[in-house]
């Protein structure tokens, strides 16, 4: 059982690291920052929520945890 969770723990930690270079080395892919993330600016306050983001992420993360899972079989 210990066994398992630590090889998910390495996976995520590499699967991690990966992103963090990406981002380090790419800066120009603007996460956060694509069309259809809502942003707001009043005089007072501004709102910003990634929706378009949220949801590539959602859909990076359920892909990665299909073919773990597929992997695994």
């Amino acid at each position: 059982m210990f066994q398992d969770l630590g090889k998910v723990l390495i996976f995520l930690g590499l699967a991690l690291a990966a992103v963090g270079l990406l981002l380090t080395w790419f800066p120009s892919l603007r996460l956060g920052r694509l069309p259809g993330d809502l942003f707001v600016r009043r005089e007072n306050w501004s709102l910003h929520f990634p929706l378009v983001t949220c949801l590539l992420a959602s859909v990076v993360l359920t892909l990665v945890f299909w073919l773990i899972q597929w992997l695994r079989r």
